[in-house]
Formats: structure tokens, sequence, C-alpha cells
């Protein structure tokens, strides 16, 4: 649950709505929740503890629910996370204890809202502007 609290936190849920959202996802009742968010938590459950039983008609289901573009992310997304959860699993690997991105708004450069700030370093070669010399 902590990657999915800093997940949401990432998206913009502040502090009293990330509290509310992740006490709901770890309950047992999701009735308050949208039908397609309901759909796609139970196929994400079901993937995560039987994924040998995910079927044409889950997939179907996830369509129905989300549209075919969608659901191709629900699916690629819930796959990644079961994967990354198994890997940080096998290897013993912690979770971090503060959020990594909580001052990633910070990065964004102050002269163009849509344009992030890449450190030099961080920046392949080729991409660095010639000094002239």
């Amino acid at each position: 649950m902590g990657h999915t609290e800093m997940l949401l936190a990432v998206a913009g849920l502040d502090p009293e709505a990330l509290k509310r959202r992740t006490m709901t996802l770890a309950s047992k009742d999701w009735s308050s929740l949208k039908a397609e968010d309901r759909y796609g938590f139970f196929f994400a459950k079901k993937q995560a503890r039987e994924p040998w039983t995910i079927d044409d008609s889950d997939m179907k289901g996830l369509i129905d629910q989300f549209g075919l573009h969608r659901a191709i992310d629900v699916l690629w997304w819930a796959s990644r996370c079961h994967y990354m959860t198994r890997v940080a699993d096998a290897f013993q690997i912690p979770l971090e204890r503060e959020n990594v991105f909580r001052n990633a708004a910070s990065t964004k450069k102050q002269d163009d809202g849509d344009t992030e700030k890449t450190p030099d370093a961080a920046k392949p070669a080729n991409s660095q502007k010639s000094s002239g010399k």
C-alpha cells in the first residue's frame, strides 16, 4: 500500500483525500467507488491472486468498463505493479520512508509551466548545447 499512497500523492491527492482513498481501497467495501473503478480493482485483485484464471470474459469486462485503450492501460499497469511487487518481495527491498516525489513539482521551469527541468548531467551527451569551442 505504501507505493500506492506515494503514487496517489504524486497524482495530487491532499493528505486527507489520500487517507480516505487508501482506507476505502484497504476495506472490503468498494460500493462507494464508480463501477469502472470497482471492476478495475476486482480485476487487479484477481490477477494478483490467481493470474491463471484471467480469461476472455475478464478482458471483455475491462473493455466494456474502460474502452479498449484504457483497458490495455489497466492490464499493463496491473501486470507491471504485480511484477514489481514480486521482484521487491523476492529481494526484500523495503519501501521508501518518504515520498521521493514530494517536491517534483518544484523542478518545473519558472518561465515555462509545461517543460520539466532536467539536470545537464542527466541529459544524453548529444543533447547538450555546444559551447562553440
